[in-house]
């Protein structure tokens, strides 16, 4: 199993970024749109042999503009950057792409989601990647359950849940029961930890999560049939980002046995 870091976790310039964890021990990052448009941060990453394994499509979204807005031209706006988003994720060879949730949870709005989403999905898969969305506390889909009745509700097969366990600990459910309620349709998995009342990003083992508990999403994750990456995302306030990293990292090859 792959497992990869979100690069936003190191609070220094993606440039310098790359080198960092690529001498961490990862063999691939998560990625996001400003940063990855200029070529000195992509070469950068060709020349550490860091592959790409996921783009957040939905960061540096243009101010007012949404996918779920009710008014056309923001949400066209948002529409052309996730679809500029799915073609920056493609030409750096990633696996995947993700979206988060709006605010609104009205039924018109996710209606107007929904409407956009299923063509977005298409896209990617056309271009070779699977789409997910991130359940979201207080968001637009606030839970696993959520967030997969609305995939279903789209009913395209390249839509997916992105499950959070960090997340998951919010909602009160465990990381493997977040994993079996996305079962088929899970289609990547963020690593992190928490109190379980704020979305902190933690260090692996430094919130409510448990070594058991982990080993419990992965036993999860082999009986659900996922074959993805994971990966960590990690807080870059933290107090010391690139250890917390390291030992996450650490901590997930000790439950694999790798």
């Amino acid at each position: 199993m792959k497992i990869s870091c979100c690069i936003w976790a190191l609070p220094i310039d993606e440039e310098v970024a790359v080198p960092r964890v690529a001498e961490m021990g990862f063999s691939c990052i998560d990625v996001r749109p400003p940063a990855f448009e200029r070529p000195e941060v992509v070469d950068a990453t060709v020349r550490v042999g860091l592959g790409v394994s996921c783009l957040a499509a939905s960061f540096g979204l243009p101010e007012g503009a949404s996918l779920d807005h009710e008014d056309a031209a923001p949400r066209a706006g948002a529409i052309a950057f996730t679809e500029r988003a799915i073609e920056l994720a493609a030409r750096l060879g990633a696996d995947a792409v993700y979206l988060v949730p709006g605010t609104d949870g009205s039924e018109a709005a996710l209606a107007r989601y929904a409407a956009v989403v299923g063509p977005l999905a298409q896209r990617a898969q056309d271009r070779g990647l699977s789409l997910s969305l991130e359940h979201f506390p207080g968001l637009s889909l606030p839970t696993v359950a959520a967030t997969r009745d609305f995939v279903e509700r789209v009913d395209h097969p390249n839509l997916h849940v992105l499950v959070d366990i960090g997340h998951a600990q919010m909602e009160g459910i465990t990381p493997a029961a977040a994993v079996y309620i996305a079962g088929d349709r899970l289609g990547y998995v963020h690593l992190d930890d928490n109190d379980g009342v704020g979305d902190l990003h933690q260090g692996l083992l430094d919130g409510m999560l448990t070594e058991k508990s982990l080993a419990d999403t992965f036993s999860a994750l082999t009986q659900v049939g996922y074959e993805g990456a994971v990966s960590l995302e990690l807080n870059a306030t933290l107090e010391d980002p690139a250890a917390a990293l390291t030992q996450s990292l650490q901590i997930v090859r000790n439950v694999l046995g790798s």
